[in-house]
């Protein structure tokens, strides 16, 4: 029986070399997507493009803008004659905001310790938005403690009220690379691994050679194991190769037993290649289990909190997504690179990944016969 297997774990990996595409999917694709969503796919705002329209001219106003400035979320690009010439650049883009400071704000200020600027926002991108909503009255906030201090020779810490401390766990300093890679290990396991063992049986079928391995001794079981087997490398070998670059690339820290997150990531790829043994069975030709493949993946991607979180989407979708198996491994990669935690914790993701995993191996093994239909 090994024997067999090897014979066809041999033949898969000779296929494997001997196409360049393939190489370039599982080996080049993972790297790109890790760029890529490393570097592009952030929540982090900072140094936002602005503009400046000052008709006061005042060291007070010059006080202000400083302070904007100053900040890590604003940088002033450019100082415009009048609110049309803001609207103007903002409108073409190259502005994602502005201030707007009056004639007689410096008197004012002085006069009656109080002072009124517009901020103005473009609210075309929904989350830059309100994070530069957010910046804009924090900065306004931290100015009028200071002017109170100042004036009044107070010390605002010792006044009466609420003094809240925040603490942030687990990521203090609120990294988007720190909750996006480790998410990108939940999708490469998926995508390569469905990927290319639905594309592995196709090809068989589609070049003519699966009715060849009917006449051989070897079982459908062996069959099945021998063309999973490399894929299973590759998608460990991908999974080493992005958090080698998470960590020394993009110092996202591993806090939990790497032992434990590659024995159950291990265990969710009985999930990924039962659904490529799924789409297998479904698909005719190789580009159809390659649209097949995105058809299911597009939706776990959305569904499973790799980009948005599940609180925020109606009561409906978060009841589907508790059928997304990617929701599930995200959810115990994230747990054991991001807060440290071990089984205990994880017991209700991993519970669910034995569930899928024994759902979609019997309806795979029911619909998978060695003639490969």
């Amino acid at each position: 029986m090994l024997r067999r297997i090897w014979a066809v774990v041999l033949k898969e990996f000779r296929h494997i070399q001997r196409d360049p595409r393939s190489l370039a999917v599982m080996f080049l694709i993972p790297v790109v997507q890790l760029l890529l969503l490393g570097y592009a796919a952030t929540t982090d705002v900072e140094h936002l493009a602005i503009g400046v329209v000052d008709y006061d001219r005042t060291p007070e106003s010059r006080a202000l803008l400083d302070a904007y400035q100053a900040s890590n979320y604003f940088t002033i690009v450019a100082y415009l004659p009048n609110a049309d010439a803001l609207r103007f650049e903002v409108d073409r883009g190259r502005l994602r905001g502005g201030i707007i400071v009056p004639a007689g704000y410096g008197r004012t200020l002085e006069k009656t310790g109080r002072g009124q600027i517009a901020f103005v926002i473009d609210g075309s991108d929904p989350s830059i938005a309100q994070t530069a909503f957010s910046a804009a009255q924090a900065v306004g906030q931290a100015l009028s403690v200071d002017l109170i201090e100042e004036r009044l020779r107070v010390d605002p810490k010792r006044q009466p009220g609420i003094d809240v401390r925040v603490r942030v766990w687990y990521n203090p300093e609120m990294r988007s690379q720190n909750f996006m890679i480790p998410g990108l290990i939940g999708m490469v396991l998926t995508f390569i691994t469905m990927l290319m063992t639905a594309m592995s049986i196709v090809r068989e079928r589609e070049w003519g050679t699966m009715e060849q391995l009917v006449v051989t001794p070897i079982r459908p079981i062996e069959l099945v194991i021998g063309k999973v087997i490399p894929y299973v490398v590759v998608a460990f070998w991908d999974l080493l190769e992005i958090l080698a670059l998470g960590v020394f690339w993009f110092d996202v820290p591993i806090r939990g037993s790497l032992p434990l997150l590659l024995e159950l990531s291990a265990l969710y790829l009985l999930s990924s290649l039962a659904l490529g043994l799924l789409v297998s069975t479904i698909a005719h030709t190789q580009q159809e289990a390659m649209f097949l493949t995105y058809f299911i993946m597009l939706p776990s991607i959305f569904l499973s909190g790799f980009f948005f979180p599940i609180d925020a989407m109606p009561p409906v979708l978060q009841f589907i997504s508790n059928f997304v198996p990617l929701k599930y491994v995200l959810i115990i990669v994230r747990g054991v690179i991001l807060k440290g935690v071990g089984l205990p914790e994880l017991q209700d993701a991993v519970l669910a990944v034995v569930l899928f995993n024994v759902v979609l191996l019997v309806v795979a093994a029911s619909r998978f016969r060695k003639r490969g239909i």
